[in-house]
């Protein structure tokens, strides 16, 4: 990561790295089949994805607030707080370009916030105190879950993964 100067920068490459894992899952999977779901109770490609984005535009709106509250609102209603441009989302495009621009404006959120800001104490959802940062690390983590999810899918459908694919060509 040449011209890293922070650990907030760190962890936004981090993220940014995760995320285009994401994009590379998403654009292999043809968008016929985003309705796809290994099993009734799972969410769908197309579910898979607005989750990932209700999540981080959430934890973006939170964790760049000075006045930072996980309980500001149950659950479901503190990400539709910040996640409607997810939810209206349909087509794979859409979607495509929403985990491309939610990104970008994530980044210019956490640099205009600053790493001493993310050094900050917060309650967490479960009442535990931590950083701001150490939450951002939680939110890479939870997109690296999901990418995995993503890769799975694709192997149910009969597709090679994205990343897979990248490794065996040696790119």
């Amino acid at each position: 990561m040449a011209g890293v100067s922070s650990f907030l920068e760190e962890s936004l490459g981090a993220w940014r790295d995760a995320r285009e894992g994401i994009i590379d899952e998403v654009r292999n999977i043809p968008a016929d089949r985003f309705d796809f779901r290994p099993t009734p109770e799972v969410k769908s490609v197309r579910e898979l994805v607005r989750h990932i984005l209700e999540v981080s535009m959430m934890m973006t709106g939170e964790l760049t607030r000075t006045d930072t509250n996980f309980r500001r609102a149950p659950w479901p209603e503190l990400l539709a707080l910040y996640a409607k441009p997810a939810y209206e989302a349909e087509a794979k495009q859409e979607l495509l370009d929403l985990l491309e621009s939610q990104m970008a404006d994530a980044e210019d959120a956490f640099k205009a916030c600053g790493e001493l800001e993310m050094r900050q104490f917060i309650d967490n959802f479960d009442g535990s105190r931590g950083t701001k940062m150490q939450w951002l690390h939680h939110g890479i983590a939870q997109e690296m879950y999901h990418r995995g999810q993503l890769t799975l899918y694709a192997r149910l459908l009969g597709l090679e993964p994205a990343l897979t694919r990248r490794i065996r060509e040696g790119s």
